[in-house]
């Protein structure tokens, strides 16, 4: 393989098309995706498209997956039009998506069937650092295809850890961060919706919190954007969709509960995000959850001079 392989990237966006466009800048990139709009930006960015998945993968070395779900995974790869209809033998798919350790298994068994290598290489740090190359990428991958793999890996990751093998050992820690970070944007709403309870300014507490022992990434990212929910009309930029963590929840309790491990405060977390997406919530901003705990326009016992 070249040192700069063709890459096709399928799934634009919002880590999808960070990760394209940050490629585009050091590699010849081909994607696809459902919105015109998301191909237009990646075009500017000096990349090219394709109408379908199999027309993005036709000439590629490497695939990067970036969909949502595991029924987008095989839609992309499997279904009309799929990528596997053209992916060469020897080509290596890379799957940055979060679809759980037994869905990346599956996923590698069929594309190995078409002599194809699979890099299980889920992603986090969000849109921001996707497109400056500065992700966390975890990583479950034979040898062969990890070395494959690394010269699309190294551009988008600062921080590469190789967790095992084979495909599924990325998604179990990918799990883990997932269940540390759902509770913590859960934790986050708590704080912030006792914040409005006691009277108090949210963007303070925010500025003040965030720098203590009690911050956390999650806390210094969603805060502000909990705090944008009450003080503006519009809700706040979607930067990362709510129903993203009713299915990342959904996994880590899921393998939780074939390891037998018990995980309440994850399973606690993860109701709140379905009540969320009960309530309407689903394609918002994921910090939108706050709003279940401390509707915009109720009003406090402070504010109303109760309970002093």
């Amino acid at each position: 393989m070249t040192p700069r392989p063709h890459t096709a990237v399928i799934g634009l966006g919002a880590m999808g098309l960070p990760m394209a466009t940050h490629l585009a800048a050091h590699l010849p990139v081909t994607a696809y995706d459902i919105s015109a709009p998301r191909l237009a930006q990646l075009t500017e960015a000096d990349g090219t498209t394709a109408p379908t998945p199999a027309d993005a993968a036709r000439h590629a070395d490497l695939v990067l997956l970036a969909v949502r779900d595991q029924q987008q995974v095989d839609n992309a790869l499997f279904g009309e039009h799929g990528a596997a209809e053209t992916l060469r033998p020897g080509t290596t798919v890379i799957l940055t998506s979060t679809v759980g350790p037994d869905a990346a298994r599956t996923t590698a068994a069929r594309l190995a069937e078409h002599g194809v290598l699979t890099v299980d290489a889920p992603v986090s740090g969000g849109p921001v650092r996707a497109g400056n190359g500065d992700l966390l990428i975890v990583v479950g991958a034979e040898d062969k295809a990890l070395a494959l793999a690394r010269p699309v890996l190294d551009l988008l990751a600062s921080t590469l850890t190789v967790v095992g093998p084979r495909p599924g050992d990325g998604q179990s820690l990918k799990a883990i961060n997932q269940l540390l970070a759902g509770v913590h944007i859960a934790a986050a709403a708590e704080a912030i919706a006792l914040a409005r309870g006691l009277g108090l300014d949210p963007a303070t507490v925010v500025e003040s919190l965030r720098h203590g022992a009690a911050g956390s990434f999650m806390f210094a990212d969603r805060g502000p954007r909990m705090v944008e929910t009450y003080e503006n009309e519009t809700a706040p930029e979607v930067k990362s969709r709510l129903d993203i963590f009713v299915k990342d929840m959904g996994i880590v309790t899921g393998i939780a509960k074939d390891a037998h491990v018990p995980v309440p405060l994850a399973s606690a977390a993860q109701q709140l995000y379905l009540l969320g997406e009960r309530a309407g919530l689903a394609a918002h901003d994921d910090s939108s959850v706050v709003t279940l705990l401390s509707p915009k326009s109720a009003a406090s016992p402070a504010q109303k001079g109760e309970g002093r």
